[in-house]
Parts: C-alpha cells; sequence; structure tokens
C-alpha cells in the first residue's frame, strides 16, 4: 500500500492580496497542480513554519518585493526574517539536494546562499527577453523539450553576476549572464519568471508600478513590451518538475 501524495510548497512573500493569490493561480495553472498539492505559505505574514522535507515533493519560491543585494540597514524586519529563514531552510535543501525550484528571488536566496555575487549590474526592466540555454542546461532532464532559445518574462533589480563553482549555469540572456542555474542535481533557480503569463504579469505591472520597476511615465511602454510575442515555453519547466519529483 502506498502513502497519501506528498504536496508541493510554494513560498510566498508579496504582501499585496490581488498580486499574491493571483501568483497562486499562476503557479498553479503552470504545473498542472491542484489546489490540494501546492501548499502556500506567505511568509510576509509570519514565520516560516518548520517544514519536513521528507514530507513534500518539491518546492517552489516565487517572486518577491525584496532584494538580496539591499544594504542591510534598509532592510525591513520582515525581509531579515525571511533571509534567516532561507538561510536556514537552504542549508537542509542544497545539503540533501532536495527538489527545489525558486523563480525570481529564488535566485537572490540560493545565491546569497552560496556565496555569489549579486548586484545590479544585469537588472532587467520588465519586459520579455530571448533565454538561451547553455550546453549543460541542453542536457538538464529539467529542461528537456526545451528550444535552444525561448522567450520569458523578466523583470529584477539584481542578479547574479558572478556565478560560484558549485553552481552549473543552465541559461543566460543578452543582457543577464545568469537566467538559471542549478546546484547538485535538483535544486534550480530562474531569473526569469516561468509561472507568469501575459495577464499575471499586466496585474503584477499595475501592482508595483510605483516600485521602481519603471518609470511613471513608462506604464504605457511597459505594458506594450510584455504583449509583443506570445510567451509559453516556461511554464513547461514547472509541468517538468512536477512529473520528475512528485511523489
Amino acid at each position: 500500500m502506498t502513502g497519501a501524495p506528498r504536496p508541493f510548497v510554494l513560498l510566498a512573500t508579496r504582501a499585496e492580496d490581488g498580486p499574491a493569490d493571483e501568483e497562486y493561480a499562476l503557479f498553479l495553472r503552470a504545473s498542472g497542480l491542484r489546489p490540494e498539492q501546492l501548499r502556500r505559505v506567505r511568509l510576509e505574514a509570519g514565520p516560516m513554519p518548520a517544514m519536513d522535507l521528507d514530507a513534500v515533493s518539491g518546492i517552489f519560491v516565487g517572486g518577491s518585493p525584496f532584494n538580496s543585494s539591499d544594504p542591510a540597514d534598509t532592510k525591513s524586519a520582515v525581509q531579515r526574517r525571511v533571509e534567516a529563514e532561507f538561510a536556514d531552510l537552504l542549508a537542509e535543501v542544497v545539503a540533501r539536494d532536495v527538489p527545489f525550484l525558486g523563480a525570481c528571488y529564488g535566485v537572490g536566496t540560493i545565491g546569497t546562499h552560496l556565496g555569489a555575487t549579486i548586484d545590479r549590474r544585469h537588472s532587467e526592466p520588465i519586459s520579455i527577453v530571448p533565454v538561451t540555454l547553455s550546453d549543460a542546461g541542453a542536457a538538464d532532464p529539467l529542461l528537456a523539450g526545451m528550444p535552444r532559445t525561448f522567450d520569458a518574462f523578466v523583470g529584477h533589480k539584481e542578479a547574479i553576476s558572478e556565478l560560484p563553482a558549485p553552481a552549473v549555469l543552465l541559461a543566460s540572456s543578452p543582457s543577464c549572464p545568469v537566467q538559471m542555474f542549478r546546484v547538485g542535481e535538483n535544486v534550480y533557480a530562474t531569473q526569469f519568471h516561468p509561472e507568469l503569463d501575459v495577464d499575471g504579469i499586466t496585474t503584477r505591472i499595475h501592482a508595483y508600478a510605483a516600485h521602481g520597476y519603471f518609470a511613471p511615465d513608462e506604464l504605457d511602454a511597459t505594458l506594450a513590451a510584455v504583449r509583443r510575442v506570445h510567451v509559453s515555453e516556461p511554464a513547461r519547466i514547472l509541468r517538468t518538475f512536477v512529473a520528475r519529483y512528485a511523489r
């Protein structure tokens, strides 16, 4: 007799209910999971609960208003708590090679854990960029079936400019050298957002219009930039992650 399926977990940090709820819906839709199969934990609302990594199939991390590279004295108490909780969690995740996929903020959290150089040299405005797989990326099982170059949604103030040796570079874009990497066999991070569709990114553009991702007079241009092509391939990564790791 087999036990009950083990859920996946989405660790989220968005304080605004609208974007937070839509992010959860986007992860459900892109991954093919049902609500009972994807447990959401809103870290901005309270401490991370104790997590038995043997009781979950894998962990997702969504995007965040937090920037890992911000000066410590500018970070809120909530951000400092969340960062400390991620430090503890990732120490176990990386040591045990637990299935993990961090989208956007995942780069900051795992990158910080690895001691990567994270700064604002390779930030990208909210837009669609071509992401190209490295040779290692083309051979990675999570990226099986992906085109060698595909379009993806991005929008980030910081990025990794120097990837430490333990990590394997899987993908880059013209203005951001580290779009995706892997640690061990099962721990992944993407700078782009595999969960997003055009409706989702439109909601975020409106919700974060005053958060410094673009100038106040660039709203219409930003909305136009994310509608210029149809983005569909990145969601395949989430479906493959679920198919590979569901237990």
